[in-house]
Formats: C-alpha cells, sequence, structure tokens
C-alpha cells in the first residue's frame, strides 16, 4: 500500500470515523457516542462480510438490498478488471461507450413484454425516479395534455430521496419537508381508493407509481394479490402512465427477474437500479416505450429534447459490471436455484415465529421477508422509540448476522447466492438475539 494510504488499525479507523464520516439515515448522537464502536466492514466473500477484527458476518440484508451473486464473484470481478484496462468513463452527453450500447439492448431483451424499447440511465433509484417523473410530465406537455399534471402515489411508499422522488413517498419521517415542494400527488391508500376517482379525477392523473407486490421502507408490506393487474387496466382504461418502481424487488429478489411478471404487467416506465450492477457500483435505468421516446424527436429549435442527465451516466464500468451480474443469471441458471431457497426461508421464518412470543406478523415475498416485534405480554407493537429493533439487530452481530431494521421490523435480505442452511442460520440469528432482549 502506498505511503498516502498507511496502515490504520481498528481504532484508528473508528476514530476518524467518529471524527469526519457523516453516515446516512443514522443519529450521528448516538453513533459518535464514545461506547459505541463502529463495525468497520474490510472484505467480503460470497454471502459474508469480514470486519477490521477479522469476523465474519452473512450480509443479511444484502448491503441495503444491492447484492445479489456475493461478494467478490469472480466474473463480476473479472468484468470490471477488464473494463478498467480499456476505460473507466466517458460522458454520455454526445458520445457512446460500448458497455452501455450492449447494456441497454440486453436490459430490453430481459424487460417485460415487448413494449420497452428505450432506456436511459442514472446513478441510483431516486434519479431513476425522477426520469421517469420528468419523461412523463414532459411527454404530457409535448403531446398537448398539459392538465394531466398529478401523480397517483400510495401510502408508505418510498420512492427516494431527491427532491421530485421523495415528493411522492408516503412516509412522513423521509419525506414530510418535501410535502409543499416537488411534485403534485393525490396520495391514496388503496387500489379502491383509485378505483373510486370521479372521471374528472382521473382525466388529471398523469401517472400512477408504486412498488409491485411489496413496499419496503413502509416494512417489507405486501400488497394483495392482484392489485397489480388492476392497476395496470386502471390505466389502461384512463389513458395513464404506469411507473413500476422495480429498485427493490428487480432482479430475482421476488423469485423472478421482475416483481410484474409474477401478475403479468408491463409497465410504461420500468426504474431499475440496486442490484443491477449486483451490487458492485452505483448505475440506474429507466425503461421506457417507443411511444414515449418519440415525443421527444424535432428540430433542434423546437426544444424538445429530454433535458436531464448527470455526469456518470452510462459509467462504463458500471455497465461492464451490470452486464456480468446478467451473465451470472443466465450462466448458473439463478432463477433456477430460487424456489427450493424461497420454500426454506418460509419455513424457517414459520418456525421461529412459532417459537418467539416477540415476533408478530411475519410477511414474506421470495427472499424478502419482514418480521413485526410486539410486546409478547401485550400483543401489541412496543414503542418504538426504545429502538428495540436496532439493539436485535446490533445483537444479530454475535451471532454471525448483519441487517438493519425498520424501526420495530426485522429485515432479511440474503444474497440470491445463500444456500438454505444460510438462511435457517440468518433467521436463527434473528431468533437467539430477540430472545435475549
Amino acid at each position: 500500500m502506498s505511503s498516502f494510504l498507511p496502515p490504520l488499525t481498528s481504532g484508528d479507523l473508528r476514530r476518524l470515523d467518529h471524527e469526519h464520516f457523516w453516515h446516512p439515515f443514522t443519529q450521528m448522537r448516538d453513533w459518535c457516542a464514545s461506547e459505541v464502536d463502529p463495525l468497520v466492514i474490510i472484505s467480503g466473500s460470497g454471502p459474508y462480510l469480514f470486519d477490521s477484527e477479522g469476523t465474519r458476518y452473512l450480509d443479511g440484508n444484502s448491503s441495503i438490498w444491492t447484492n445479489l451473486h456475493g461478494h467478490r464473484h469472480p466474473v463480476i470481478d473479472a468484468a470490471i478488471r477488464d473494463q478498467l484496462d480499456r476505460l473507466a468513463h466517458c460522458s454520455a452527453l454526445g458520445f457512446a461507450n460500448e458497455p452501455a450500447i450492449r447494456l441497454a439492448a440486453k436490459l430490453v431483451e430481459v424487460a417485460p413484454g415487448d413494449s420497452l424499447t428505450r432506456v436511459f440511465f442514472t446513478d441510483d433509484g431516486s434519479t431513476a425516479i425522477e426520469c421517469a417523473c420528468r419523461m412523463a410530465a414532459q411527454y404530457r406537455e409535448r403531446s398537448g395534455e398539459p392538465g394531466r399534471r398529478r401523480f397517483v402515489a400510495f401510502d408508505g411508499a418510498y420512492h427516494g430521496d431527491t427532491v421530485g422522488a421523495a415528493s411522492l413517498g408516503g412516509i412522513p419521517a423521509f419525506h414530510g419537508l418535501f410535502a409543499s415542494t416537488g411534485y403534485e400527488v393525490a396520495r391514496l391508500p388503496s387500489i379502491e381508493a383509485l378505483e373510486a376517482l370521479s372521471p374528472e379525477e382521473a382525466a388529471g392523473i398523469n401517472a400512477v407509481i408504486l412498488e409491485p407486490l411489496i413496499q419496503g421502507a413502509a416494512g417489507m408490506r405486501l400488497w394483495p394479490v392482484g392489485m397489480l393487474r388492476r392497476i395496470r387496466e386502471w390505466c389502461d382504461r384512463h389513458g395513464t402512465f404506469l411507473i413500476l418502481d422495480e429498485v427493490m424487488t428487480g432482479f430475482g429478489r421476488t423469485g423472478k427477474l421482475f416483481a410484474c411478471e409474477h401478475e403479468g404487467v408491463v409497465p410504461d416506465f420500468l426504474c431499475l437500479a440496486k442490484g443491477l450492477t449486483g451490487g458492485y457500483l452505483p448505475l440506474a435505468a429507466t425503461l421506457t416505450t417507443e411511444r414515449v421516446f418519440e415525443a421527444f424527436l424535432g428540430l433542434y429549435e423546437e426544444q424538445k429534447t429530454f433535458f436531464y442527465g448527470h455526469s456518470y451516466c452510462a459509467n462504463a464500468l458500471g455497465c461492464a459490471a451490470a452486464l456480468a451480474n446478467l451473465r451470472v443469471f443466465e450462466e448458473e441458471r439463478v432463477l433456477e436455484t430460487l424456489p427450493g431457497k424461497i420454500e426454506a426461508f418460509a419455513t424457517a421464518l414459520q418456525e421461529a415465529a412459532e417459537r418467539t412470543p416477540a415476533f408478530g406478523q411475519v410477511r414474506q415475498l421470495g427472499l424478502i421477508a419482514g418480521i413485526d416485534l410486539i410486546d409478547p405480554t401485550t400483543g401489541i407493537a412496543p414503542d418504538w422509540r426504545e429502538e428495540n429493533g436496532a439493539k436485535i439487530c446490533r445483537r444479530a452481530r454475535a451471532h454471525g448476522l448483519l441487517t438493519r431494521p425498520i424501526r420495530d421490523t426485522l429485515t432479511l435480505m440474503p444474497p440470491l447466492c445463500v444456500n438454505e442452511d444460510q438462511i435457517r442460520e440468518a433467521v436463527h440469528a434473528l431468533e437467539v438475539a430477540t430472545r435475549e432482549g
């Protein structure tokens, strides 16, 4: 290692972290308290992470829902190294690069249906949502429908933290500051509320946006079976766009490559990120239709161009990683391995719930699970200010598991590469950590 980066002990790393590193979604007063020692991750291998003391942990939330095939997967590692020998990055504003071209074509190939033919690359899930919403809004302006300004979103939704995406969210703790900014939103509780809109109200709706089948940040809350199909049908009846936020659910998490495939639904905009690169690099994609694309074509002076983009759009390294990620799906037949793992996950969760009085409702979809904590004596949820979920997840580290709760909902979303024994070990770690409280 060069002198620019001299060796550091675990103590050095923790001290520097406390002094300089502001962590996301983290109360830094508690984090920087002298009695709290930050867990410093040094390396990874397969479904495991290793800290600066050499302790091994199962990556129980896939490094915040991103990792698919494990850490240091040889195919993705090799693809990034090979691309690095040629080009790390060049601007997509007026230039193209081979990995981005190949990835756009591959995403169109694997996308549901045959209508999603255009791909716009951005950096993360939030910007993928921003891209879809801006395209939808500008489409209406260019198509003579300026009255269609409103977006329909749902209670409990989380679509990102940039201002436009945040304005669509339905969790006040995350999005309350943006209630008066961003897009004009009708926030609804259910499909029934959508179907109850009057014809006049429906005529003003630009697009409906939702996380298909399951809401992540709401506590892994499952939507009713058939709801997604009914929303697609409502949108078709009223000429409304359907935007699907598959930032979390995409790339096998639910047992299919995309969650919308469970109900045979094809959206007008498909937003992807997190697992797009297998959890390696920041990259996002918004897929849309030829109909939308053509609305932005015109003479230079007409200014129909889609005026949006970032410096690192279509980053060559990220696109190379994403292509390798999709190659792993094909070569290792990943989707075919999932049914047995999903069944083992369901069994382990059910058995743990039967043995653990503090486990309330357990929700599972594919390799995604949420476990609501309850007070065993009253059967009701504990006071969230007591941070029971966070305490349990910290205790789970002693049993070889890293994960993060959503308040008092314990979450598990292991990488797709886990085996059935590792799944059972992860559930057992949460069960034991809960009992120790």
